[in-house]
Formats: C-alpha cells, structure tokens, sequence
C-alpha cells in the first residue's frame, strides 16, 4: 500500500530531521534567546514573584498597614463562591474559544492553503481583526449582536421580527463573546496552519491520492499527523490566552450578565477597582497557577504527539 510506504518515509523523514538537528545544538545559536529571557524575567517573573506576598496579606486602598494575613483572601473568596464560579467560567471560555478558534483557523487554512492572488486577498482580509484592539473589536461586536443591531436586523429578513439578546441571555451569553475572542484572533493560527500545510511534501498527498484515499483521509492520516507542531503552537497560545483574557468581556458583558461573563480577570479588576488589593493579587496569583497548571501538561503532551506523528 502507498499509505504503508508513506509512513514508512515519514518515518525516514523524522529521522533526518534529528541528525541535521544534531549539529546544531553544539553551536552558539543559544545566545540569540538571551535578550528574550531578559525581558520575561523583568516584566513577567519579577513582577510575579513580587505579586507573590501580597496574595497573602490584608492589603488595601483603606489602610496605610498591609498585615500579613495568610490564607484568610483564599478563604474569604472561597466562603463567597466567587473564586469556584469564575474558575468555572474562566476554564468553560477558554474551551469554547480555544475549540471555535483553532476549528475556523483549520477550516480556513484548507481553503487558502495553496497561494495565489484571490487566496493572498482572503488571507490578508482575515488577518485583520487581528490588527484590531481587544477592545475596539469588543465594542464593535457589542453594537452588532445588539438587541436592535445588524445581526438580529439581517436575521429579520428571514424570520420577521426577530430579536434576540445575545450578550443579554446568561445561557448564551458567554458562548457569544468566545466567539468573538476567536474571530479576533483566528488570523493568526489560520496562517500557522497554512505554513505547516505547505510544508507537507506535495508528493505524499499524491501518492495517497493514487492510492485511491479521499480527502478526508488525506487530512487525518498524512496532513493532520504532520501538523502536529503547528497544532501544538494553536492550541497552546489559544487556551493561554483564552484563560488570561479580558479586553473583550470587559467591552461587551463587563462579566454580566449576573456572573455568566464573570472571568478570573474581570473577578480581579472588580476587587482591585473595590480596594481589595490583597484580594486581587490572591485572585491573580490563581490565574497564574491555573495557567501554569494546565500549560505545562498540555504542552508537554502535545509535544510527545509531535515526536510520535
């Protein structure tokens, strides 16, 4: 079989790929991501190590003493179920944007894969929101899924009357911003995706393709497999940025409504915007950790996917 034979290349391919790798791991390639250290350590792990202490102290906008109070902030939101229902709402909108985003970035990446000017057009017009500020796109949304915006105005023409609340439904109203967290950055993966499907040896799509397969298993045994990086990279920065978000919520839900929007973000600008420092850096301190938690693992076991591919 064509297919067996193409495994077996790939196979070959890989270990190609290793030995070349080989050499270059003895040259001083390292001292190029020095500078990109730096900068991580002065404006992410220094400001959160920093962070760190104040998570478990009584600070405030209402006093001059900031006392150590150990856990008493986790238990206080705990008490309140604010911090179990933002975590809640935080992991459930970082799924539903990550699965939008990498969905429509794949589909679009299939469509647009092989260059030219119609293809060159679209990749350039879908790259555009991401251009965009979080907030200009969010405000922008806002007054399009509007109760009398154009959304509902266009959906009338076919159902007379139609009106429908979509940031105002507590049911609906979170699927509805995920949806423009993917729009505003489906750009970015779907040329990720293009790049690692143009890399894909045109001859092994061939040989598949005499071997009588389809299009659909073309994708998920040679294209999907061999995507494997370009899929790592989607889906971690989506699911990252997704659990880190909030220019978006904050322009068109504000967390509403009740709480359905109510990130672990929006939870902390509320809390620091209230005067409980202490309380918005414990509720920062979760973020990272939740992030860091699931980061890690889910890196580490799409990068075993990749050397198993």
């Amino acid at each position: 079989m064509v297919i067996t034979s193409i495994e077996a290349d790939r196979t070959t391919e890989k270990g190609a790929r290793r030995s070349r790798r080989a050499p270059a791991r003895r040259g001083g390639w390292a001292w190029f991501i020095v500078p990109s250290f730096i900068l991580v350590a002065i404006f992410f792990l220094l400001p959160f190590l920093l962070n760190i202490p104040f998570a478990f102290s009584g600070w405030s906008s209402f006093s001059n003493n900031i006392p150590f109070v150990g856990f008493e902030n986790f238990e206080l939101l705990f008490a309140s179920g604010k911090l179990q229902g933002a975590i809640g709402v935080t992991l459930a909108y970082a799924v539903i944007a990550m699965t939008i985003q990498n969905v429509v970035a794949m589909s679009l990446a299939l469509t647009l894969r092989n260059t030219s000017r119609v293809n060159g057009f679209f990749r350039s017009f879908f790259f555009i929101p991401v251009l965009i500020s979080p907030l200009a796109a969010g405000y922008i949304w806002r007054a399009i899924v509007a109760p009398e915006g154009p959304l509902n105005g266009a959906i009338s023409w076919a159902i007379p009357g139609f009106e429908f609340g979509w940031l105002g439904e507590p049911g609906f109203a979170l699927f509805t911003v995920a949806f423009i967290d993917a729009w505003k950055w489906s750009g970015i993966a779907t040329l990720v995706y293009i790049a690692g499907l143009n890399s894909i040896p045109a001859s092994l799509l061939e040989a598949a393709e005499i071997d009588g397969a389809g299009p659909v298993k073309r994708f998920f045994r040679i294209q999907f497999p061999l995507l494997a990086p370009a899929f790592t990279f989607n889906v971690a920065t989506t699911l990252i940025g997704a659990l880190s978000a909030y220019d978006i919520i904050a322009s068109t839900t504000s967390g509403g409504p009740g709480s359905a929007t109510t990130t672990l973000n929006v939870l902390l600008q509320r809390d620091f915007g209230a005067g409980f420092l202490g309380s918005a850096s414990a509720i920062g301190l979760t973020v990272t950790v939740i992030v860091v938690a699931i980061a890690v693992p889910l890196v580490a076991w799409l990068r075993k996917r990749e050397i198993a591919a």
